[in-house]
């Protein structure tokens, strides 16, 4: 039995469209306690700071979550990245036909996602990404 009093919470990012890791990916954490009584739901979010994904995809120094912490949540600024990774393409590339279409290059701007967490276990969640989808799960 855990005698850890919170959980703890990584991630890290693969670009699937690219065959490698996310690098320069803001990544925030809000962390939400208790229960209301009334409607049984948590309380109010409480942004605890953030991190960017280093060279592997990785934020190794995200915020400590508080105890009694019941649900976190992971907000990943993607578009940023993405349009980067566009630019340097498009630079790699110039002398080769246009490939565009005329939508945005990223159609998810941002991903957020939100999990049940109990005290003295870890999460890592990793967050595979391309321009047009994600997927999630919870890591070791």
């Amino acid at each position: 039995m855990s005698t850890e009093t919170t959980a703890s919470v990584s991630t890290h990012i693969l670009d699937t469209s690219a065959g490698r890791p996310a690098e320069g990916v803001a990544v925030h954490l809000s962390a939400r306690s208790g229960q209301r009584a009334q409607d049984g739901r948590g309380g109010d979010w409480q942004a605890l700071g953030g991190s960017v994904t280093d060279a592997d995809g990785r934020c190794k120094d995200l915020p400590a979550l508080p105890e009694g912490t019941t649900h976190v949540r992971l907000d990943f600024a993607v578009e940023p990245y993405f349009e980067k990774t566009a630019k340097k393409q498009a630079d790699a590339q110039q002398d080769a036909p246009a490939n565009r279409d005329s939508g945005p290059a990223v159609f998810f701007p941002e991903v957020a996602i939100t999990f049940a967490v109990v005290p003295g276990e870890h999460y890592h969640v990793p967050l595979l990404l391309n321009p047009f989808g994600y997927s999630v799960y919870r890591g070791s």
